[in-house]
């Protein structure tokens, strides 16, 4: 419960314990504003001043208990302050307003719909009564408009009453559907994280998969090939031929190093130790740009959040994976790199102005197992997102990616 919706049951309790109390002030001092031309009689004074003490000492004895709610304690209770307002309204028509009392805790004293409507039935009688100009009425006209009177407060009530519960149904419904929103949330955000530790899980797995294939690909290739020329080496007399050879197998070591480096260097994104993704998205182009010489530009669009470290991760790697596949394939003079930040989502593309390439003619997955394209549409996609690929020959490439905004817990 917010402060504000605290503040106003505050609010209401207070209304609901005096209200009764401050209505009988309001028609005592009315009464006694008129007790010579309404009550000129000592035994009528008399009366009113009796009934007014035994209502004040109702009212202090009944005090805060409407917190109970409906119960046979609350009905007597109603059902002898009415006593009381009635025969108050008998002295003097003023005291009707001690009567009106009903109206305001009626459902919280008194348990059903049909014994409500009695209750407020009975409370209009003495109402109409004194509007009429007091009880006992006399005169045949003054009973048609008592009649009047009261038919028109019951239709006047029970027209404020049936909004009152259609209002109240409204909030019901606005509630129930608050919650439901709630508990859609609570379910989408836990099913958020579930994905995110099954991308994570799936992540260390296509890690080791990549790994793998550049462990093959790379340093198992330059470790054979050093083998192969040492051992030429040992086979030959000639000492020129054996120093080219060494030569061979140095250049294929630096190249081997260099290798085992950079997957080394990729196996975590450590720009993100320190660095948010905008920082680090900024710093991978510009060392990018800084080691192939293309004149390469970060965009950042909207407002930048704190991502889940997850898909941080994931648009970092699909990011150094586009740039790789720009300085092997494209031959590009310019590279664009945007990060959008929407209201649900993240976007990342990589634009370039190089040679392009038919998209259509590429095969299903590569040769090293899927870590061009394929790999970059399978992160994007273990977190939720999507990786599409525009490109036509001679006239560059883009590569965007779209995953949820996930924010970090």
């Amino acid at each position: 419960m917010t402060t504000a919706e605290a503040d106003i049951d505050r609010r209401q309790e207070v209304f609901r314990r005096w209200q009764p109390l401050g209505l009988l002030v309001l028609g005592a001092l009315l009464s006694a504003a008129t007790v010579e031309l309404i009550m000129p009689t000592a035994a009528r004074q008399i009366t009113a001043a009796t009934l007014v003490v035994a209502a004040v000492l109702l009212q202090l004895w009944w005090g805060d208990r409407t917190r109970r709610g409906p119960s046979r304690l609350s009905v007597a209770y109603y059902a002898i302050r009415y006593v009381i307002g009635f025969a108050l309204t008998l002295t003097n028509p003023f005291f009707a307003f001690y009567t009106v009392a009903g109206y305001f805790d009626a459902e919280e004293l008194i348990p059903g719909r049909r014994w409500r409507r009695v209750a407020l039935f009975a409370c209009s009688i003495p109402v109409a009564g004194a509007q009429t100009s007091g009880i006992p009425v006399d005169g045949g006209m003054k009973w048609v408009v008592f009649a009047v009177l009261l038919a028109g407060n019951n239709v006047m009530l029970t027209l404020v009453t049936h909004f009152s519960e259609q209002e109240e149904q409204r909030s019901r419904g606005r509630a129930a559907t608050i919650l439901e929103l709630q508990q859609a949330r609570d379910e989408n955000a836990a099913l958020q994280a579930q994905l995110l530790v099954q991308a994570r899980e799936a992540g260390i797995a296509d890690e080791r998969r990549r790994l793998a294939a550049e462990i093959h690909d790379t340093i198992a290739q330059g470790l054979t090939g050093i083998i192969a020329q040492l051992q030429a080496v040992a086979t030959t007399s000639d000492h020129e031929a054996a120093r080219e050879h060494v030569g061979r197998a140095t250049e294929l070591a630096r190249h081997s190093l260099g290798e085992a480096r950079r997957s080394v260097h990729n196996l975590a994104p450590a720009g993100l130790s320190y660095d948010g993704l905008p920082e680090a998205l900024h710093k991978t182009v510009d060392q990018w740009a800084d080691r192939t010489g293309v004149r390469t530009e970060f965009t950042l669009t909207g407002t930048a959040e704190h991502l889940h470290g997850e898909v941080s991760a994931t648009l970092l790697r699909i990011t150094q994976e586009a740039l790789a596949n720009v300085s092997k394939h494209a031959a590009a003079t310019r590279v664009g790199v945007t990060l959008s930040f929407m209201d649900d989502e993240v976007t990342l593309d990589i634009r370039d102005d190089g040679k392009g390439f038919e998209p259509m003619a590429l095969p299903s997955r590569s040769s090293t197992g899927g870590f061009g394209l394929e790999g970059m549409r399978a992160r994007a996609e273990r977190i939720a997102g999507s990786l599409t690929v525009e490109a036509e020959p001679g006239s560059g490439t883009a590569v965007s990616a779209r995953v949820p905004l996930v924010l970090h817990e």
